[in-house]
C-alpha cells in the first residue's frame, strides 16, 4: 500500500470515526411509536385487555433483565398507565407493566388493571437500566408519554 492510498483510507474512515464516536457519547432518547398521541385504541380480547406499544429508543440497548452484563447503556422498560396515580397498577407493583423478561422495543400495555379501562389514559414510558433503576439524563428520568383514548 502506497503513502497516498494509505492517506486516502484514513480521509474516508475519518467521517465514520467522528460517528461513531458521536453516537458512542449521545444520551439515550426514547418515544412512543405506536399507538400515536391521541389515538383511540381497542382494547385486546385477553383477559388483561392488553394493547402493544412500541417504542424507539436511541443511545441505549434493549435486552431482558441480566442480560447486559457491564454495558451501563442497557437495560429494559417500564410502563405505567395513567403514571400520576396508581389507579393501573398491577396489584402490590408499582408499574403496569415491564419488558424485563423479553427485553426489546415492544411492551404491553394492561387496561385491564385499570379501575376504568375505557376512556381517556395516559401511557408512560420508563426507560430503566438492568437492575431496574430509571436511567436519568440532566435530573430527569427518560419517559415518554402518548394520551389515548381506550375503547
Amino acid at each position: 500500500m502506497t503513502l497516498k492510498s494509505l492517506l486516502a483510507a484514513c480521509v474516508l474512515l475519518i467521517p465514520f470515526a467522528t460517528l461513531a464516536l458521536a453516537q458512542a457519547g449521545e444520551a439515550p432518547t426514547i418515544a412512543i411509536v405506536t399507538p400515536v398521541q391521541g389515538a383511540a385504541v381497542a382494547l385486546g380480547g385477553d383477559a388483561e385487555k392488553s394493547i402493544e406499544v412500541r417504542v424507539r429508543v436511541t443511545g441505549f440497548t434493549l435486552r431482558a433483565a441480566g442480560q447486559c452484563g457491564s454495558d451501563a447503556n442497557c437495560g429494559h422498560l417500564h410502563l405505567k398507565i395513567d403514571p400520576e396515580g396508581g389507579s393501573c397498577d398491577i396489584p402490590g407493583r408499582p408499574y403496569n407493566s415491564m419488558n424485563s423478561d423479553t427485553g426489546g422495543d415492544t411492551i404491553q400495555a394492561r387496561f385491564g388493571h385499570c379501575s376504568s379501562p375505557v376512556g381517556p389514559h395516559v401511557i408512560g414510558i420508563l426507560l430503566a437500566r438492568d437492575d431496574h433503576k430509571p436511567v436519568i439524563i440532566d435530573g430527569r428520568p427518560m419517559v415518554a408519554t402518548a394520551y389515548v383514548i381506550a375503547k
